[in-house]
């Protein structure tokens, strides 16, 4: 890169040099022309940096950074759970047949990949898009569909971010559930899904207002998609698109105070969901909760955590175990949470472990005879601990262990996940 610096140097000096001195007046002094040379030798040399930085340009000339994580995972499973690869639950029904409930296996399709562009100033605001990929579309119907799974997106927005007001459309978690674990076992579906983790990506448009500079007080507002999950009823005859026939937008908020860095910010907040599920009368359904999040940093170590009381919460990412509507046509109620400890002293070692857990209220499972409906999922937790090596050059090795707790009418049912993997980011 010093070549250029130094050809335009020497021109813009040759320039200066040659000049006839007809064309020169008293303001036009040799002192004024190398000025301006090297003016533009800096504004030259910024427009250099500036390229060497976004190698990747699109069409318009925007900067666009391509980044992501090419992974692959090993399992095994002690039990038969709700997923193989990417496990929430442990399955009601067990093989009887004779046959092993536990199994190995392996996966590729939470690789990932990432597209941000990054347009500059517009409207007087800094405009930024990015895309999340992965490869975990479809629903694999045994181990030979895991290797033909489609791209998924995962998170997608468009932000337009003022000094003290921020707008953002797009795909994305639920406003009022915005912290996300640590793992690279479970990405699929993130860490403690079905056991207090409120996950779902869901089309959204929301506004965020911030005052203050070291420690900031935010307000934000958020309408979404009224997504309702479709193995969330157990009554079997509502059909499951009810969030978006209400024809209401589910809307949200969420009053945070955050202090610290980019890279090392803590925050505390919370925030309140509604959506209406349509009846086939004239009535409603309300989907509802009320939320506290956290993420507390000190040097290496982060706690970071979520919980939430509420009912029919299964559009916003598996919650009461993945069921809205109960037997006798009523919201289930629920409540849950998660936390997790995570330390990193160096760059290349990390290490913690983490709690979930996820409780309907047991009447709301019960049908007209005053049974537990077959298969009505009443309590889930899962234990996490993990371990991530990053000797340099982007490469990736750990391991998780995970178990899960699923309890059913019949009693509960624990299984053990064990995983390890390698990956390289770019």
């Amino acid at each position: 890169m010093k070549i250029p610096v130094c050809l335009g140097l020497a021109v813009l000096a040759g320039a200066a040099a040659v000049t006839p001195l007809r064309a020169q007046s008293p303001q036009d002094s040799l002192e004024q022309r190398l000025e301006k040379a090297e003016a533009a030798i800096q504004r030259l040399q910024h427009e250099i940096e500036a390229q060497a930085q976004a190698k990747v340009q699109s069409r318009l000339q925007n900067p666009v950074e391509i980044s992501g994580l090419i992974l692959v995972n090993g399992f095994y499973n002690g039990a038969r759970f709700n997923n193989d690869d990417v496990p929430q639950w442990v399955a009601g029904v067990q093989d009887t047949s004779g046959l092993p409930n536990s199994r190995i296996g392996g996966l590729l399709r939470q690789t990932r990949l990432g597209i941000t562009v990054r347009p500059g100033h517009v409207i007087g605001a800094d405009l930024t898009a990015d895309l999340q990929l992965d490869f975990f579309g479809g629903e694999p119907a045994d181990a030979n569909d895991r290797v033909f799974t489609p791209p998924r997106i995962r998170t997608a927005d468009l932000r337009l971010d003022w000094p003290h007001l921020g707008v953002m459309v797009g795909q994305d978690k639920p406003l009022v559930s915005p912290q996300l674990p640590v793992s690279f076992a479970a990405s699929g579906y993130p860490e403690f899904a079905g056991s207090g983790n409120l996950w779902a990506w869901i089309p959204q448009a929301r506004v965020t207002v911030e005052a203050g500079s070291g420690v900031r007080v935010g307000l934000q507002a958020a309408a979404l998609d009224p997504l309702q999950e479709t193995d969330a009823n157990l009554s079997g005859s509502a059909p499951t698109d009810i969030g978006e026939k209400s024809g209401r937008p589910a809307v949200e908020g969420r009053l945070y105070v955050a202090w610290g860095g980019e890279d090392d910010e803590s925050t505390i907040g919370f925030g309140a969901h509604r959506a209406w599920l349509a009846t086939t009368g004239s009535g409603t359904l309300a989907s509802q909760a009320l939320t506290a999040d956290f993420r507390v940093v000190v040097g290496p170590v982060s706690l970071t955590g979520e919980a939430f009381t509420g009912q029919a919460l299964g559009g916003l990412g598996d919650g009461g175990i993945g069921q809205d509507i109960g037997p006798q046509g009523q919201p289930i109620r629920t409540r849950g949470g998660w936390a997790q400890l995570d330390i990193r002293p160096t760059f290349a070692w990390e290490f913690g472990g983490g709690y979930g857990r996820d409780a309907p209220t047991g009447t709301d499972l019960l049908t007209a005879s005053g049974a537990v409906a077959a298969g009505a999922r009443l309590r889930n937790v899962t234990f996490e601990g993990h371990l991530h090596w990053r000797p340099g050059g982007g490469l990736l090795l750990g391991a998780e262990f995970r178990r899960f707790q699923t309890e059913f009418a019949p009693g509960t049912l624990s299984a053990n996940q064990v995983n390890g993997f390698v990956g390289v980011f770019f």
